[in-house]
C-alpha cells in the first residue's frame, strides 16, 4: 500500500500545506506515513468554505441529495474497507477484527441517516380560531466534528452523518494520532459523485490550534466532540462567546453489577471483550465490577482465569486478542495507575510492558474505597477494579458513585430487579445480560460528567436542527 502525506480538504480540493509530521505504529514506533499540520488559517479557510456552501447552494433544502450523497459515501467506504481496516490497524494498535467492524459500523450509519435524510419532518398546529403555526425543523448551519483517535471511522461518521442528513455544512478535525486513516475516509468522502464543492471540509491538526480555532469561530454554528470530560469543558467554555451548540460525549467510567444469581460464565464472556476491546481504550468499557458478595471469590476466580489468558499483540496477528495503546506515552501513564492500584487496593492481576511497542497485559484490582481517583476518575486501559456489594441498595449507590453516567451494565437471571436496578442507574445506556452493545439505530450519550446530548438513532439529528416557528393568521396571508 502506498501511503501519501495526509492533506487538508478545503472547499472540494486537496490541499498540500503545512510542515509534515510523522505518524507513528504503536505495535513497533515505526513510522507508518506522514500528515500535513493544520494552521488557523487553514481552519478558517475550511470554515468560510462550509459557510458559503451552506448559504450558496440548495444543500439544506435538498433531502434527497443529501441521501443520494450519504449512500455514494457508504458505498465508498465499503469498496475501500480492507485499505482503511489496515490503516487503522497501523495508526490505532487494535486489532484487525475491531478495526473492520468499527469500519462497517461506520458504513451502517452512514446508511441509516441517509434513510432518515428524507424524513425529516415539522408539525402543524391551531392554537386559536383562524391561526396556524408551522414548526419547521431546518439545519442548524456549520456543524464542527472533532474525531478521536480511539475509534476514528465510526466516531467520525456517527457526528458526520446526522450532520449531512440534517443539512448541515461540516468542518472536521482528525485527531493527530490517525491523520491517514482519516485522509482515506476523506478520500471516499471526496469521490462522491453528487458532492457538492464546500459541503464537507477537513484540517489537519497542529496541536490544539485547528480545535481552538473551530470551536471559537463565528463561521461554525454546532461542535459536535468526542473524547475526554476535560477536553470537552473546555470546549464548553471557549464555544460560550459564539454561543453556539455543543454535542459532547464524553468520558465514561461503566459499572457493570453481577448479582448473585448471574450466568457467571455468560458475564465473564461479556465482561472480558466489555472491559477490554480497544485494550480499555474506549469510553463505554466496563471499568468497574461490582459483585454481589455472596459470589465474589467465584466471579473473581473467573475473570482472573479469562484476564491471564488473553493474548495480547499486534493488530495484524490473528492470534491476538488484544492490541496495543495508542502509544509509549498512555501505556507509561497506565503503568503508573497500576503502580497505584497496588498501593491503593489490592493486586488481583497485574499488567505489565509485553514486548515493544505500547502494549500492556490486563490488570485486575480490589479496591473498596469510593473516594480514591481509581475509582472516581475515568483509567481509559486495560486496568479494571473489583469492588463487592452486599444487598441491591448498595449496588445501586456504588453504581452512582462517580460523576460520569455514560454506560453501565447488569448481569442477574431476575428480569424484574434487572430492570429496576438498570432505571436506577444514572448512565446513558445500560445493557442487561451484555455489554458494549452499539447500534446506528440506537442513541448513545451520557449523564453528569459524561456530557451532552445524543448520539445514533433519531436522536442524532437533534444537535444539528432547529425548530423554526412560523405564524400565520387567516385573513392576513393571501389578501
Amino acid at each position: 500500500m502506498t501511503i501519501h502525506p495526509a492533506a487538508h480538504f478545503i472547499g472540494g480540493d486537496w490541499v498540500a500545506e503545512g510542515p509534515l509530521g510523522d505518524s507513528l505504529n504503536p505495535a513497533d514506533g515505526n513510522r507508518v506515513g506522514q500528515y500535513h499540520s493544520g494552521s488557523v488559517d487553514l481552519a478558517n479557510a475550511a470554515a468560510q468554505a462550509a459557510r458559503a456552501a451552506f448559504f450558496g447552494t440548495a444543500w439544506a433544502q435538498a433531502p434527497r441529495l443529501r441521501a443520494q450523497v450519504l449512500f455514494e459515501i457508504a458505498d465508498r467506504l465499503e469498496a475501500a474497507k480492507a485499505e482503511i481496516a489496515d490503516l487503522v490497524v497501523l495508526e490505532n494498535g487494535k486489532l484487525r477484527a475491531e478495526a473492520m467492524g468499527e469500519t462497517m459500523a461506520a458504513i451502517s450509519e452512514t446508511r441509516y441517516y441517509a434513510g432518515l435524510a428524507r424524513n425529516i419532518r415539522g408539525s402543524m398546529q391551531e392554537i386559536a380560531p383562524g391561526t396556524l403555526s408551522l414548526f419547521h425543523r431546518e439545519a442548524a448551519g456549520v456543524a464542527g466534528v472533532i474525531v478521536p483517535w480511539n475509534a476514528p471511522v465510526t466516531l467520525l461518521m456517527r457526528s458526520l452523518a446526522p450532520a449531512l442528513a440534517a443539512g448541515c455544512t461540516a468542518v472536521i478535525k482528525p485527531a493527530v494520532q490517525t491523520p491517514l486513516v482519516h485522509a482515506r475516509i476523506m478520500a471516499a468522502i471526496a469521490g462522491a459523485p453528487s458532492l457538492p464543492k464546500g459541503v464537507i471540509n477537513s484540517v489537519n491538526e497542529d496541536g490544539i490550534a485547528v480545535g481552538q480555532t473551530m470551536v471559537a469561530s463565528p463561521d461554525i454554528d454546532v461542535i459536535s466532540f468526542t473524547g475526554s470530560s476535560r477536553t470537552g469543558a473546555a470546549i464548553m467554555a471557549a464555544a460560550a462567546p459564539t454561543l453556539k451548540r455543543v454535542g459532547l460525549e464524553l468520558g465514561g467510567k461503566a459499572p457493570a453489577v453481577i448479582f448473585d444469581d448471574a450466568d457467571l460464565d455468560h458475564a465473564v464472556h461479556e465482561l472480558t471483550h466489555g472491559s477490554l476491546a480497544m485494550a480499555g481504550q474506549i469510553c463505554v468499557a466496563a471499568a468497574r465490577f461490582l459483585v454481589h458478595a455472596p459470589v465474589a471469590a467465584a466471579f473473581e476466580e473467573k475473570i482472573t482465569h479469562a484476564f491471564r489468558n488473553i493474548r495480547t499483540g499486534p493488530g495484524s496477528d490473528p492470534a491476538s486478542e488484544m492490541g496495543s495503546l495508542i502509544d509509549t506515552a498512555n501505556q507509561a501513564r497506565v503503568l503508573r495507575l497500576i503502580e497505584q492500584a497496588g498501593d491503593e487496593g489490592q493486586m488481583i492481576l497485574k499488567g505489565g510492558v509485553l514486548g515493544k511497542g505500547a502494549f500492556l497485559t490486563p490488570t485486575l484490582f480490589r479496591i473498596d474505597n469510593l473516594q480514591s481517583a481509581l475509582v472516581q476518575e475515568e483509567l481509559f486501559g486495560p486496568i479494571v477494579s473489583v469492588e463487592v456489594f452486599h444487598d441491591e441498595a448498595e449496588a445501586v449507590a456504588r453504581a452512582n458513585a462517580t460523576a460520569y453516567g455514560l454506560a453501565a451494565s447488569v448481569f442477574s437471571r431476575d428480569g424484574a430487579r434487572a430492570t429496576r436496578v438498570a432505571r436506577a442507574i444514572r448512565a446513558g445506556t445500560v445493557w442487561l445480560n451484555s455489554h458494549l452493545k452499539l447500534f446506528a439505530e440506537a442513541e448513545t450519550g451520557g449523564y453528569g460528567k459524561s456530557g451532552l446530548g445524543r448520539l445514533h438513532g433519531p436522536e442524532g439529528l437533534y444537535d444539528f436542527l432547529e425548530t423554526k416557528h412560523i405564524y400565520m393568521e387567516q385573513g392576513v396571508i393571501g389578501a
